[in-house]
């Protein structure tokens, strides 16, 4: 601790994880932090009473860092990470190295983000252009007893602007590198004597900063627009009702992927005439696909909150109805080569209410008392469609002979067609892969309070608890038209070693035990080159069989239902030692229902069906699915669903606020019981609880006023993670491995002046700096890393310099420059393995450089 205080001292220029940099809204003195109004704990507060590590970033700092979205956020919170993967909407956000939920709408964000107070159920709905900001609240660790829902690791708050009964607004345009064009505006003014109204809107469009090099087209572009109107009614100085509605639209063309590792499909891609990536070329932003992918995010929805206070006691209602519309059509070999092609339509509809009545008594206790309902209805249909290239590949990648498969002449697929009884050039022919329909009902309730003991005064002892009741019925189906998916490749040789005596796994079963051995000794044995005897020559052809068929859930066996109840619960303290000094100490548990496998991934569990060698069903172990006839070739077993996550964590923390000096500091221990871990395989998706995950740590930030006009702040964050017990990971047992992706140091400093002349006019000039420590970026991936034995694995480290520069003019006009990545720093944001191209390791590179111009008007 002494150490970073004097990191924090001595440093020429310091940062804003917790920023304390306000607008006029916010705080009538920007030097005093404690001015601060927050409502971390469901009430208004300052941030120096507030006993939660809150980073708070106003509206004032958003707009000089030219802050334009949630993903830019992280860059001033160094507890905070977020990334975007796969498309416009495949967002993860990520606390103390917790997080999940990017690429699946069967998985809820261990993260919960709330907009004036309504959660946004998955991170798509949350991706627009930050509206008429107030500020934002991150919430670190859990905080399971406040908020309703999903809030396990932490909690993202947007507190918007409302309407206001004083007539004015703002214009805003930007231009910047990439043809970047930003415009804003927004209006408030009163209607009535006792109803305001306020509209804003922005749109953003800018060139992509990557190239699809053999399309000619630009990847990685910006195309947004978003719309609010809202109304506030003031019947009575004790009733204030607040209506929110909003729209918004992303029609962007998203994400490039950059190749690390080119692995042995590279040349088969090559020899039919397709293009990969080059890894010397990773950070040139070039990518090679056979189409023009399409990203489309629709989100919109309408709110209500209304207020009363009678007396000591406040009554809040907050009702809202939002839908979410997720497209995308994407090439997911990432070459030019045509060989397939995954399209994704998918759509969320959620209500929510929240009923809570609080007490500001003048005696020694207080409470808080509410509820929370929560509806939601999730449908996905989705596809991978086979491209006109990816027989051919694969014909070469099972030994075919070039000059054949390239000439159309019989190869080795028409070998196994006749082998198998198939018919001839189907496999890989059919137009789809597999086809998919899922949905998803999920009904939450929860029931949550607070209770404040102050025995004397600047002494509270507080008790929280929140009791929640979370239940999903969802219904899964797939077709897989391929025709080598539908054969067990072990059960087919046995059948064709008997000569037809044996089809059936009963009949398998009736012969003698050393029958049996024999041939499945034989099935499970690849032939050589040039050997058909005393061997399977159809075994090898397992690696090809993508998409077996799918056993459709609700069954028989299984139901289809989770149905999860936690009691979680706050124990704290907190005393103001002085005016000038808060210290609390805290106990807190938070909660996470089961999350569902919404993918063509889910599959039984393995007390539900256990395949045998090879993947046989002749020679597999008695199961309620095999016992009930559901058993469906190459089927296996994995999840449909990953249990709760149960979190707890113990805090203590300091805060401190002085005459153009303040801090505040953090240390917890953090623990996750059934983390739901979401990882690639390289042809799917793995979901499964990790036993437990903790992490140690200390968030610290401060801020400093050494003279008129400079605001210097620094924060950082430390975090020392483990792996307590992951026996079942993909990659193996993880049990005492450090987990990799969570940066040891994150720093985010910053330096603001202020020059006002003696006619008003202001000249502000900001400079922030945001680093994370070189760290892996996984343990590893499942098919690359594996064959390797974990020996060869990507770091990244970020090193981010951010400046503006703005102008402002007496008359209300303000013209201002800026820049983002200044140094053009370059660094590997995540690694995955090439998708059905075994030893390719594909990766995302980060934004480059971009900078611009902005002229603004207030009125």
């Amino acid at each position: 601790m002494t150490g970073a205080a004097a990191i924090a001292l001595g440093a020429p220029t310091m940062a804003a994880a917790q920023d304390q940099e306000t607008d006029a809204v916010d705080a009538p003195d920007a030097s005093s932090s404690n001015q601060i109004i927050v409502t971390a704990s469901k009430r208004e507060q300052t941030l120096q009473e507030t006993p939660i590590s809150v980073s708070v970033t106003s509206g004032e700092t958003l707009q000089n860092a030219q802050i334009r979205d949630v993903l830019d956020l992280q860059t001033v919170t160094p507890s905070l990470r977020v990334s975007q993967l796969q498309t416009s909407s495949a967002s993860t956000f990520i606390i103390r190295g917790f997080g999940n939920g990017d690429n699946n709408f069967g998985i809820e964000p261990s993260v919960g983000v709330f907009i004036d107070g309504v959660f946004r159920s998955r991170s798509a709905a949350a991706l627009g252009d930050l509206p008429n900001v107030q500020r934002i609240e991150v919430l670190n660790g859990p905080q399971s007893t406040l908020f309703g829902k999903n809030a396990s690791v932490g909690v993202i708050s947007v507190v918007t602007r409302e309407p206001q009964f004083e007539f004015g607004g703002s214009v805003e345009a930007v231009y910047g590198n990439f043809n970047t064009v930003v415009l804003k505006g927004d209006v408030t003014g009163p209607l009535t004597e006792n109803i305001a109204f306020s509209l804003d809107g922005n749109y953003q469009r800018r060139d992509g900063y990557s190239t699809i090099v053999n399309l000619d087209e630009e990847q990685n572009n910006r195309d947004r627009y978003a719309v609010r109107g809202q109304l506030l009614l003031e019947p009575t100085p004790d009733l204030k009702i607040r209506a929110i509605v909003d729209y918004s639209e992303i029609d962007e063309v998203c994400c490039q992927v950059g190749t690390l590792v080119s692995g042995p499909v590279s040349g088969a891609i090559n020899a039919v005439g397709g293009q990969i990536g080059a890894p010397a070329d990773f950070f040139d932003r070039e990518a090679f696909l056979n189409f023009v992918p399409t990203n489309q995010v629709e989100n919109y929805g309408a709110s209500v909150q209304v207020d009363y206070e009678f007396g000591a006691i406040s009554l809040t209602s907050i009702t809202a109805y939002r839908e979410l519309r997720n497209f995308f059509l994407s090439d997911i070999d990432y070459t030019s080569a045509s060989l397939a092609t995954e399209t994704r339509d998918q759509a969320v509809d959620t209500f929510t209410q929240e009923f809570r009545i609080t007490s500001d008594f003048d005696g020694p206790i207080n409470f808080l008392l509410g509820g929370y309902y929560f509806d939601e209805s999730i449908s996905q249909d989705s596809a991978i469609q086979n491209g006109a290239d990816i027989r051919d590949v694969f014909e070469l990648l099972a030994g075919g002979n070039p000059a054949d498969v390239l000439s159309g002449a019989p190869s080795v697929f028409n070998g196994v067609e006749a082998g198998l009884g198939l018919p001839q050039e189907s496999i890989f022919l059919t137009p789809l892969l597999s086809e998919e329909t899922f949905r998803m009902e999920n009904t939450s309730y929860s029931i949550f309070g607070t209770v404040d003991f102050e025995p004397t005064d600047g002494l509270v002892f507080t008790a929280g608890f929140n009791y929640t009741d979370d239940s999903k019925d969802f219904a899964l189906s797939q077709l897989s038209p391929d025709p080598l998916g539908q054969v067990n490749l072990v059960d087919a040789f046995i059948t064709l070693a008997t000569a037809g005596g044996v089809t059936t796994r009963d009949q398998f079963q009736a012969l003698p035990q050393a029958n049996q051995d024999a041939l499945l000794g034989l099935a499970l044995t690849p032939c050589p080159p040039g050997v058909t005897t005393g061997c399977n020559p159809f075994i090898l052809l397992q690696g090809f069989q993508f998409q077996p068929p799918f056993l459709t859930i609700p069954n028989a066996v299984e139901d289809g239902r989770t149905n999860d109840d936690k009691l979680t619960y706050l124990l704290r303290a907190a005393y103001q030692v002085s005016n000038e000094v808060n210290v609390y100490a805290s106990y807190a548990t938070g909660f996470k229902a089961s999350s569902v496998n919404l993918s063509r991934d889910s599959r039984p569990s393995s007390a539900d069906f256990v395949a045998g060698p090879g993947g046989s069903t002749f020679a597999a172990p008695s199961s309620p699915i095999l016992d009930a006839g559901l058993a469906l070739p190459n089927l296996s077993s994995g999840s449909r669903f990953a249990g709760p996550e149960e979190a707890e964590v113990y805090e203590i923390g300091v805060k401190g606020q002085w005459d153009g000096f303040g801090f505040n500091l953090a240390v917890f221990d953090q623990t996750i019981e059934g983390f739901q871990s979401l990882a690639f395989t390289g042809t799917g998706f793995a979901l499964q609880n990790a036993g437990q995950q903790s992490v140690q740590g200390l968030e610290f930030d401060t801020t400093i006023v050494p003279t008129d006009g400079l605001v210097l702040t620094f924060a950082l964050t430390y975090l020392d993670p483990l792996f307590d017990d992951f026996p079942g990971s993909v990659l193996g047992d993880l049990t005492g491995v450090t987990p990799a992706g969570i940066p040891e140091i994150a720093i985010a400093t910053s330096a603001t002046y202020t020059h006002e002349w003696d006619s008003g006019m202001r000249l502000i000039t900001r400079v922030d700096y945001n680093h994370e420590s070189n760290t892996p970026i996984n343990n590893g991936l499942p098919t690359f890393n594996a064959a390797l034995g974990n020996t060869q694995i990507f770091n990244r480290e970020v090193n981010l310099v951010n400046a503006s520069m703005t102008l402002a003019l007496n008359n209300g006009l303000e013209v201002g420059a800026f820049a983002r990545n200044l140094t053009d720093d370059q660094y590997i944001s995540t690694v995955f393995d090439g998708v059905a191209q075994a030893g390719t390791v594909s990766g995302y590179p980060n934004q480059p450089r971009t900078y611009g111009g902005v002229v603004r008007f207030k009125f």
